[in-house]
């Protein structure tokens, strides 16, 4: 499976960016899909992930500003990213999972550049 993300850029903070990302070469249903980022210095931490049955969990610091969601028929999820704030500069990753009766695969998508600005 390979993900393919886009939509990083420069922002002001108190704008919005929209990343998406999508999904290719799955035969099987995924399980999972959302972001994670890494911001300088630091190690990579969840943002949003959404189930394929519409479940999503959000990093404490990021509710209410952000949301993911998904469309599962073209396995594409996005992530919508409202009142950006300087401590969101990150590079962000796209992600996914699918559970398989062996166990759960991961994969991950090349990461896509956020820079917000004050």
């Amino acid at each position: 499976v390979q993900l393919q993300a886009s939509g990083g850029g420069l922002v002001q903070a108190g704008g919005s960016l929209r990343l998406s990302c999508a999904a290719s070469g799955s035969m099987f249903s995924i399980s999972v899909m959302g972001w994670f980022r890494r911001a300088p210095g630091k190690q990579r931490e969840l943002v949003a992930t959404r189930t394929h049955s519409g479940i999503e969990n959000y990093a404490d610091s990021v509710k209410g500003r952000f949301t993911v969601s998904r469309d599962n028929a073209k396995d594409l999820v996005y992530l919508q990213m409202n009142a950006l704030k300087r401590e969101d500069t990150a590079v962000y990753y796209c992600y996914a999972e699918i559970r398989r009766a062996y166990g759960t695969d991961t994969y991950w998508g090349q990461g896509t550049l956020v820079t917000v600005s004050s």
